[in-house]
């Protein structure tokens, strides 16, 4: 069977399996890799041909969860973006990371390790953001990666992922941002449009009517958004969907970039599909990406170049 692997062949501390990718002459290598608190987390990893070493670029999608059977299923099926990347010299990897929690990143503070009875304390679990962290710094070791050359492109909770990474990690390159859903990360103030989902309590912001700039700026928290933006040194393309509901979040997100000095970049495009930029199978089980997203992929290469060239 495809991936199949004897024990005898498998180093149980760094397992990594290969199996082929349907359609492309480049396989996969399924990898545990380990987080800050000792559990693993599934990544996919595939390189250009050659000897490397490689610039890197990690893709996430959305909160998290689902662990290897999400890394398969996107590496077979939504590798289209990555094709792409690895036509133009780049390694890629899809990775996953533990399920956000719900609000955490405003409750709980900066993550920090100690020791006691000379063992590891943590004064609380790791959050996904920090699985991110812990993923890049494991890749910086591998001798076929460039470890100043790793950059990060994250779509939804994912594009959010970016600026929570950044604010408190330099060790990126340089980020994409695609339809970032930052309302935690801005603090956004929910207001009567907003709903609590009555079997769990939770409160779905993302069903707020956000799309314009201008009625988002005074319902986030921006003394605590500028806070956490102050540090941020990695540059940042953030990318906008014009009918997207949160259209509005993604544009302060620039804007506040900006404002601050940072290195940042802006583009919106015209598309139905949120995570267009992540080209999924259609029914037919064939790749077929429209010019929108044809442009957003190239848009998004041209971005990592410049960084990957050292401007």
């Amino acid at each position: 069977m495809p991936g199949e692997a004897r024990a005898a062949d498998i180093d149980p501390q760094h397992v990594v399996v290969t199996e082929p990718v349907r359609g492309s002459d480049i396989p996969v290598q399924l990898m545990y890799v380990e987080m800050i608190d000792g559990v693993y987390a599934p990544i996919g990893l595939r390189t250009p041909k050659g000897e490397g070493p490689f610039p890197l670029v990690l893709f996430a999608s959305g909160n998290g969860g689902r662990g290897m059977a999400m890394v398969r299923d996107f590496t077979q099926n939504v590798s289209w973006t990555q094709e792409e990347f690895l036509k133009a010299g780049y390694a890629v990897a899809w990775l996953r990371y533990r399920a956000e929690v719900d609000y955490a990143y405003d409750r709980i503070g900066k993550l920090v390790e100690d020791k006691r009875q000379r063992r590891q304390l943590l004064n609380r679990g790791p959050l996904e953001y920090e699985d991110v962290i812990s993923i890049v710094e494991y890749m910086k070791t591998l001798p076929f990666i460039v470890p100043d050359r790793i950059f990060y492109m994250g779509m939804s909770h994912g594009g959010e992922m970016a600026f929570k990474i950044a604010s408190e990690y330099h060790g990126v390159r340089a980020m994409i941002a695609c339809e970032p859903a930052a309302h935690e990360f801005l603090r956004l103030r929910p207001d009567d449009t907003a709903r609590i989902n009555p079997e769990t309590g939770l409160l779905d912001v993302e069903r707020m009517l956000m799309r314009e700039a201008e009625k988002v700026r005074p319902r986030i928290t921006e003394d605590v958004a500028r806070a956490r933006m102050a540090p941020i040194t990695t540059p940042i393309f953030v990318q906008g969907r014009n009918s997207d509901e949160l259209q509005g979040i993604f544009r302060v997100c620039y804007d506040l970039l900006v404002e601050l000095g940072k290195d940042a970049r802006w583009a919106t495009y015209e598309h139905d599909e949120h995570g267009f930029v992540y080209v999924r199978r259609n029914g037919s089980g064939a790749y077929d990406p429209d010019a929108v997203q044809r442009q957003a992929v190239a848009d998004s290469i041209a971005f990592f170049d410049r960084y990957r060239q050292g401007k």
